[in-house]
């Protein structure tokens, strides 16, 4: 990867091009006056309106289908104003409680169990194979599992016959990757706003509350971490969220994934070599930067949000101010603050932006220090000729731009007390490596 200073990473034209370098990854992009001149998201046009008897069934990530999902892992519920973590839930008792988060198996996993089993002989741990075998020794369990299996199977082409001709052992052993696989998801209760009227009030993440998003968060993280604790071959567990389906989403429901992997990914070995030829490389190519081009959006004690460079398409960038590194150790105010920032990030996107939310942490193989950093992508073009031919993208929102954008709601959404306490824009005072990763 060909080494840039400061000075190249963004570069303003004459005739109002900014060209820009991302410090990581070497990707090249211009931002050209004019192309940027089309709405964000599109509003539904004609929107549906609501019947009560669908309330809860719109998808299969809704509340009263908990059934169409694999058996859940954990599920986060408020009782009394308290939030209290679920674990193990039987069949039978999962319609007991409404859950407000749900960690559960993805169905269709990118590295299945199978992929651990026989490339590294990985086995259910000891208590993944109790709960197994508890799961399914209760009726409910049995039949849930079973009818999962089969609505897989047919997903992947198999036809009625071709199961009817499986032995009801050969549907369970399908089913080990419910319970010790490494990709799950978290699935967020509502699919549409409480009281929501038609199709066009779907629920993000940026219609949460503050608390509702803390624990959103939280609940993330230690799925993450469960994950490092069940499977010493994983070396890093990849956390994102699709947003709408033009990011990629298989259900507009607001979910996050994590995934488990054996490698740590290309970008994050070319962040690694520039990070070990400057070890203060995410102050002085991120918050530094983004300070001295006044691209600073948003900040509190623990973090702090910035209009990113070098991005295919629009991106905001929120860093855990944190001196350590890995997001499970971080004290809840710290975890809070970044819950806080990227909350307010998606609140000011709006709900009909397509969006991807990409999380960049240390992997556990990794001694260096280095910051927990969320990446919170507009989805609002498609690549195309040019890109291809050229290896330079087009982003049609120059960070500034982005920056020019997100102040002024960040700014109303204040008022209307929808987002935690932060400074703004120019209230930032940003001082100079405020990323105190150290440890």
């Amino acid at each position: 990867m060909e080494t840039w200073s400061s000075a190249h990473w963004i570069t303003p034209m004459a005739d109002g091009t900014v060209k820009q370098m991302n410090p990581f990854t070497g990707t090249e992009v211009w931002t050209v006056p004019g192309r940027g001149n089309r709405p964000l998201g599109v509003p539904p046009t004609n929107p549906i309106p609501l019947v009560d008897d669908e309330i809860g069934r719109h998808c299969s990530f809704c509340e009263k289908r908990y059934l169409e999902t694999p058996p859940e892992k954990a599920r986060l519920v408020r009782r009394d104003g308290q939030w209290q973590e679920m674990l193990r839930v039987p069949a039978a008792e999962l319609f007991n409680t409404v859950a407000e988060f749900r960690r559960v198996p993805n169905l269709f996993e990118i590295l299945s169990y199978e992929y651990w089993h026989q490339n590294y002989g990985y086995e259910l741990v000891p208590e993944v194979r109790v709960r197994k075998q508890r799961y399914l020794s209760a009726p409910e369990g049995h039949d849930h599992v079973v009818s999962v299996v089969k609505m897989k199977l047919r997903a992947g082409g198999a036809s009625d016959a071709d199961i009817a001709k499986m032995s009801d052992q050969q549907l369970i052993d399908a089913a080990s990757g419910f319970f010790g696989g490494g990709h799950d998801v978290i699935v967020a209760r509502r699919h549409y706003l409480d009281g929501a009227t038609d199709d066009s009030q779907l629920a993000s993440s940026g219609t949460l509350t503050p608390e509702e998003h803390f624990y959103y968060i939280k609940f993330t993280v230690d799925g993450i971490k469960r994950h490092f604790d069940l499977n010493r071959y994983a070396r890093y567990v990849v956390a994102f969220q699709n947003w709408m389906r033009p990011a990629g989403a298989s259900f507009d429901h607001l979910h996050k994934q994590i995934v488990a992997i054996d490698e740590r990914g290309v970008r994050h070995e070319r962040t690694l070599k520039t990070m070990r030829e400057n070890p203060n490389i995410f102050n002085e190519a991120g918050v530094n930067c983004a300070a001295q081009h006044n691209l600073v959006i948003a900040e509190n004690e623990h973090a702090v949000a910035f209009a990113g460079f070098g991005h295919r398409f629009p991106t905001i960038e929120v860093n855990s101010k944190s001196e350590i590194s890995n997001p499970w150790d971080q004290s809840p105010e710290e975890l809070g603050a970044m819950a806080d920032l990227l909350h307010a990030m998606h609140a000011a996107t709006g709900t009909e932006v397509p969006s991807n939310e990409e999380w960049h942490y240390r992997p556990i193989d990794v001694p260096n220090p280095m910051p927990w950093r969320i990446m919170l992508r507009w989805r609002i073009s498609n690549l195309a000729g040019f890109e291809g031919g050229t290896q330079v993208y087009l982003n049609t929102i120059s960070p500034t731009g982005l920056r020019n954008i997100v102040v002024p709601r960040l700014f109303a959404l204040r008022d209307e007390g929808r987002i935690g306490s932060m400074q703004i824009g120019s209230e930032c005072r940003t001082v100079p490596n405020a990323l105190r990763y150290s440890r």
